[in-house]
C-alpha cells in the first residue's frame, strides 16, 4: 500500500456532504466552527465563490477543493448580482440548498470528515488552517460522479459518497506543489515525487533509525539540498514528520492490535517504553495505556 493510501487508512475517517449548494447571485453563508473531531470540506463543481476564514480569503473555481484541517469558523461567499431567497431541499442522504427563481451559477458541495482522536487528529494537526488545491482531471471526474450520485439519492447513494469523499481527499494530499494554492504543508508533501517516496518509505517502516543522512541517500540528494526541499516543501522539520507517522501508527496499533505499550513502542522505533510514553503524551495529549482504554471504551 503506498503512502497516502497508508495514512488515510490509519486515519479511520468518515467523510460525507452536508448540503449541495445551487445558487445565483449575492449570499453569504456563515460556518461555525467546526464539533472536536470534525474537518469541513467545500468543493466547487461550476461557478465561483470565496472562502474566507479568519485573515484568510480564497477564490475558488471549478475543480477547486478547499480543506479546513483546524475546523475554523468561515463564511463562503459571492460579491456579484442580486441578493436572492434560497430555500433548501431535503433529500435521504443530504439536502441542496437552491436559489428560488433563478438558474444555479455555483453548484457547490460542503461537507466534511469526522476521525477520532489519534491517527486522524494528528493527520490534521499537521496541514495548515485552510488547504487550498487545484484538483486534476482524475479528481474532476469523481466530482462529476459524486453531482451524479447526489441526483440519484438512492440505495447506496450514502455509501457512494463516503467512497468518493475518501478519495478526494487522498487526491488532495498527493496533489503536486504547483496544484497547491496555499501555504506549504506537511501532508501534500506527497505529491512531490522524491519527497512523496521518503514519506512512503517511512509509513512502509516506522521501526527503522530514519536519521537526515538516511532520508537525504534515499531521496539521493545531499544533506544539505534534502533539508532545503524538505522545509520548502513541508513547511516543518524532518523529526516533526517522522513522529508523526510513527504516533499515527502507534495509535492505529494500541486501537486495532492486542500488543503491549512495550510491543508497540518497539514497532514504532522506540527503545524504551518511557521514551515512547512521553512521546505519545506530546503527541495526544495521554498515556498510550490510557489512551487504549478510551478508544475502547468508544467501540463499546
Amino acid at each position: 500500500m503506498d503512502g497516502v493510501s497508508r495514512l488515510v487508512r490509519l486515519a479511520r475517517l468518515e467523510g460525507g456532504v452536508d448540503v449541495r449548494c445551487l445558487l445565483a447571485g449575492r449570499f453569504a453563508l456563515d460556518h461555525p466552527a467546526a464539533a472536536p473531531g470534525e474537518v469541513p470540506f467545500h468543493l466547487v463543481l461550476d461557478g465561483r465563490c470565496t472562502v474566507t476564514s479568519g485573515a484568510t480569503s480564497v477564490e475558488l473555481g471549478p475543480g477547486d477543493m478547499v480543506l479546513l484541517p483546524h475546523g475554523g469558523a468561515h463564511t463562503v461567499s459571492a460579491a456579484s448580482g442580486r441578493r436572492r431567497r434560497f430555500a433548501e431541499e431535503p433529500g435521504a442522504v443530504f439536502p441542496t440548498r437552491r436559489t428560488v427563481g433563478a438558474e444555479p451559477e455555483l453548484d457547490l458541495f460542503c461537507g466534511h470528515y469526522r476521525f477520532e482522536p489519534g491517527a486522524g487528529a494528528l493527520l490534521f494537526r499537521l496541514l495548515p488552517p485552510l488547504v487550498h488545491v487545484s484538483l486534476d482531471a482524475p479528481a474532476c471526474t469523481l466530482a462529476g460522479v459524486l453531482r451524479g450520485e447526489a441526483g440519484v439519492d438512492g440505495p447506496g447513494t450514502g455509501a457512494i459518497v463516503a467512497a468518493l469523499c475518501d478519495a478526494l481527499l487522498a487526491m488532495t494530499l498527493r496533489s503536486r506543489p504547483e496544484q497547491r494554492l496555499g501555504e506549504p504543508a506537511l501532508w501534500t508533501a506527497m505529491g512531490d515525487d522524491v519527497l512523496g517516496r521518503v514519506i512512503a518509505g517511512i509509513v512502509e517502516d516506522p521501526a527503522e533509525a530514519w536519521t537526515i543522512d538516511r532520508l537525504a541517500a534515499a531521496a539521493s540528494m545531499s544533506r544539505a539540498t534534502f533539508v532545503r526541499r524538505f522545509t520548502a516543501r513541508t513547511g516543518t522539520t524532518v523529526a516533526t514528520l517522522v513522529t508523526a507517522i510513527r504516533m499515527m501508527v502507534a495509535a492505529d496499533l494500541l486501537t486495532r492490535s492486542d500488543h503491549s505499550v512495550s510491543r508497540v513502542a518497539s514497532d514504532v522505533g522506540y527503545r524504551s517504553e518511557s521514551a515512547f510514553g512521553q512521546a505519545f503524551r506530546t503527541a495526544l495529549g495521554t498515556s498510550p495505556a490510557r489512551f487504549r482504554r478510551e478508544a475502547t471504551l468508544r467501540v463499546v
